[in-house]
């Protein structure tokens, strides 16, 4: 995406994704999303997960329909990527003023084809130059699968962030989704870059933890991102208040939210690095 947002710089969207699920994907997103606001940056917030717990969490009271009809939601901006659809789909935010949300549904998963032609895959990123006013962040919860949901995630993206935890099929997901942002940028979007990877929900002195995250860095080098997010139970209650992880009055809570403010310091960064080339 090139299009310039509010405040005159280039609109910078990240994907969030893991291909195998219960890793924390949408809590990274959720924490990110946390950590902008905070920031004061204009962002949108992308649930492209049937599951629509991102949703849920930044804005109850779109988790499901009104008046017995369904809400405008990104199955609908699937559908019709117009101007129009998009302009009724994107709504506010619980969180403040400063994110918005493309709101998820259970109907997006009809969007979900294994081998879907150019025509769909483009359709988010055709969307998501619509919105208006631009944001100047946008954040993509993917679903936990390689479709065309996620494929279409990672061709309207400058940045794919990959979400794991330290446990034994860690490696092969961090693989598989790898080759997934490199197949999508040789194919439909070679601005498409990895951010690297989060661990998520890490227990030091877990002796099976230590050495799953001490081989993900022996393969991966610096595409393993720090800090590594602890396990704490302060992410479960922020998001069962569905309030951002930096208004939860917990120390667990000022610790894992300064941790994402470093990875989203990280990603503008990239962002920035782009913007001079």
């Amino acid at each position: 995406m090139c299009a310039i947002g509010r405040y005159g710089c280039p609109v910078l969207v990240a994907s969030v994704l893991s291909l195998k699920g219960g890793v924390g994907k949408t809590t990274v997103t959720l924490g990110l999303a946390s950590a902008a606001v905070h920031r004061g940056l204009d962002t949108l917030l992308v649930d492209l997960d049937p599951q629509i717990n991102a949703t849920a969490t930044v804005a109850p009271e779109l988790d499901g329909a009104v008046d017995g009809r369904p809400r405008w939601s990104v199955a609908e901006v699937l559908d019709d990527p117009s101007a129009k659809v998009i302009g009724k789909a994107v709504q506010p935010s619980a969180w403040g003023e400063q994110l918005r949300i493309l709101p998820g549904s259970e109907r997006t998963e009809i969007h979900n084809h294994p081998d879907p032609g150019s025509k769909r895959l483009f359709r988010l990123a055709s969307a998501l130059e619509k919105v208006r006013p631009l944001p100047e962040l946008v954040l993509v919860d993917c679903p936990p699968s390689l479709g065309q949901l996620t494929r279409s995630a990672l061709i309207a993206a400058d940045r794919a962030v990959l979400v794991t935890e330290p446990s034994l099929f860690a490696v092969t997901g961090v693989q598989r989704a790898l080759e997934a942002v490199q197949t999508e940028r040789s194919a439909h979007r070679p601005a498409l870059q990895p951010l690297g990877v989060v661990i998520n929900r890490f227990r030091p002195r877990v002796t099976e933890q230590e050495y799953r995250l001490a081989e993900l860095r022996d393969l991966f080098g610096p595409l393993v991102l720090s800090p590594v997010l602890p396990d704490r139970s302060a992410v479960q209650q922020a998001q069962g208040a569905a309030v951002p992880i930096h208004r939860w009055p917990t120390a667990g809570a000022r610790e894992i939210a300064q941790s994402f403010d470093v990875l989203l310091d990280r990603l503008l960064r990239s962002a920035r690095s782009r913007a001079r080339k």
